[in-house]
């Protein structure tokens, strides 16, 4: 059975509260503390996304938990005309705003304040819509891929970049040792928010990864649903379709 993830801080507030306080604390050094926890593999990972979505030609693309906008930037190379980028935090969604303005992107690219379970857009709103390591901070994680599924056209795309836990020896010792070790390690060494990093190796340790979360976009009315484990399994790509 999967163990329940600890909150980020002992808090009256709400998981999705507490997520959003995260993000605003340690969003100024998150893109430096990103590329050094993953090495900077996650750039690769995410061009493999892009290359997905850009196969399917889209207008519209909606970037959900889009953070500082990395992967909301790098879609602007599928030529789509409109890209939203949405977030809970304010604090990550305005480093993201001026990482566009440098880029001149302002008029492809826009940063929303917004609930991925309340997702202010209207059914069958965007070509294709991706998540890159945000649907293990959904507070009700098949609420979120409710929404999704809602504002997606048919017969549009939806991925997903997650972390994921290597299933073969010794790539799932060694992703265990740095996922409770080293990655809150870091975390202490180089944010002013000690327990933040903690919190992000516990939720991706627990998220349903592979064939549970397959089942779970399944369940929500996903087909064609595939499954592509990277660099040993420590991430996944998921793809579907409405």
């Amino acid at each position: 059975m999967t163990e329940k993830v600890k909150p980020y801080k002992d808090s009256d507030l709400g998981k999705k509260e507490q997520v959003a306080k995260m993000f605003d604390n340690i969003s100024k050094e998150y893109d430096g503390l990103n590329r050094v926890i993953s090495f900077g593999i996650d750039i690769k990972w995410r061009k493999k996304v892009v290359e997905i979505i850009g196969k399917t030609n889209p207008n519209s693309i909606l970037d959900i938990a889009t953070g500082t906008g990395d992967l909301a930037i790098n879609l602007a190379q599928t030529k789509a005309s409109k890209i939203i980028g949405l977030d809970i935090s304010e604090g990550m969604l305005e480093v993201g705003r001026k990482k566009i303005r440098k880029l001149n992107l302002d008029n492809t690219i826009e940063m929303v304040f917004g609930d991925s379970e309340k997702i202010p857009f209207k059914e069958n709103s965007f070509d294709a819509i991706t998540v890159a390591f945000g649907v293990r901070n959904f507070e009700n994680l098949e609420k979120g891929l409710s929404e999704i599924y809602r504002v997606l056209k048919t017969g549009g795309t939806f991925a997903v970049l997650e972390t994921s836990v290597p299933t073969k020896t010794p790539y799932k010792q060694g992703y265990y040792f740095y996922a409770t070790k080293i990655l809150p390690l870091i975390g202490k060494l180089f944010s002013k928010d000690k327990s933040a990093y903690k919190y992000l190796s516990d939720s991706a340790a627990t998220f349903p990864y592979g064939e549970a979360f397959n089942n779970i976009l399944q369940k929500i009315g996903f087909i064609a649903i595939e499954n592509k484990p990277q660099t040993f399994g420590v991430a996944s790509i998921y793809i579907a379709k409405k």
